[in-house]
């Protein structure tokens, strides 16, 4: 078929589209008057095909909603163009997940990729969906969150050869693709925060414990930061793990009340603080009077909230497009030493 062909007018463009089937490749080269062939080639962005037509072609199939068929691709490439984001599903915290999936679909909106979210419930074994993507074939790669220190998703993944990246590190020797925030920044820089302060007997809630690579991280930095000077760790036995956020503000009223309470905390995530703050205000003690409280945030909420509490930033919609660059340069094969970034912490 010879690619100059006729242009339809309006009445044929609208016919091609009237019988409601979904849009292929014919129907873009039909509005295009141009070669199935050459409209292929353009979404494709061949090197052999001009910019006019690769810009006329992709505008068309935008505007009438084209997508390639997944079966076919498959077929033809053995790639799925599918990413896989595989999330505890109690991991909805203040945007984190929203925030992260936004950015991973920015940057996938430019590419034949899309997402797919694969949550996992905590009771569940965590490697279960990820051998369910490697023995199905149903994604080129991986982005997961919640990394240990010895992740066994990372072995099984490395081993396999399947491309991944993580939110978070780990510690076991394997170098792989990952985006993490500063943990250890974060917490050295609260500990000082609160000591400017005059604040001397300080605590930290750390979250989900030392099961997770980030908790040794905040607790290097707030170590570091206690040692340089010279305050008082308060130690909260048993309030790391899994407990529930009416947990953690009925714990906390109940520290507060007891002899030698902290005068400064610092929190890891925004749902945290709001349970801390919670029981804090129980005991009848005011923040910036009777003690000052230090908090992470993924979204502009904290403050709004309690303007007295101190926040540092955490930019999860950069963690998300972080993460999906890597993934997808590692499909193409790029070294995962060169796939590896953090972001650090920025005070409001």
């Amino acid at each position: 078929m010879n690619d100059k062909q006729h242009h339809p007018d309006d009445g044929e463009k609208v016919a091609a589209l009237a019988d409601g089937e979904r849009p292929t490749l014919k129907t873009i080269a039909f509005m295009a008057g141009l070669g199935v062939t050459t409209v292929s080639r353009a979404l494709k962005d061949a090197p052999e095909i001009g910019q006019a037509t690769k810009t006329r072609v992709q505008l068309i199939a935008k505007q009438i909603g084209y997508r390639p068929n997944r079966a076919g691709v498959r077929l033809r490439t053995g790639k799925t163009n599918v990413i896989s984001l595989v999330l505890n599903a109690q991991s909805e915290i203040m945007g984190l997940t929203s925030n992260l999936v936004y950015g991973i679909s920015e940057v996938l909106a430019e590419t034949p990729y899309h997402l797919i979210v694969t949550p996992y419930s905590p009771e569940n074994d965590p490697m279960q969906p990820i051998r369910y993507i490697i023995e199905t074939g149903s994604a080129d790669g991986i982005i997961m969150s919640q990394t240990q220190p010895s992740d066994p998703r990372v072995r099984y993944l490395t081993d396999h050869h399947f491309p991944f990246a993580t939110h978070g590190r780990t510690r076991m020797g394997i170098e792989h693709p990952f985006h993490d925030f500063d943990n250890e920044a974060y917490a050295y820089a609260a500990v000082k925060s609160l000591v400017e302060r005059g604040r001397r007997r300080i605590a930290m809630v750390a979250g989900p414990g030392p099961a997770h690579t980030y908790y040794w991280h905040l607790d290097d930095g707030f170590r570091r930061g206690l040692q340089e000077s010279g305050a008082v760790p308060v130690m909260l036995d048993h309030w790391n793990g899994s407990i529930s956020l009416d947990d953690v503000r009925n714990r906390t009223e109940m520290f507060m009340r007891q002899p030698n309470p902290p005068d400064g905390i610092i929190c890891c995530t925004g749902g945290l603080t709001v349970a801390v703050v919670a029981g804090i205000e129980a005991t009848g003690m005011k923040l910036g009077r009777d003690i000052d409280l230090v908090s992470k945030q993924t979204t502009h909420f904290l403050q709004w909230f309690r303007p007295e509490i101190i926040v540092f930033n955490e930019d999860v919609r950069h963690a998300g497009r972080e993460l999906a660059r890597a993934v997808l340069r590692r499909i193409e094969g790029a070294d995962p030493t060169q796939l590896q970034s953090l972001s650090y912490p920025e005070a409001e």
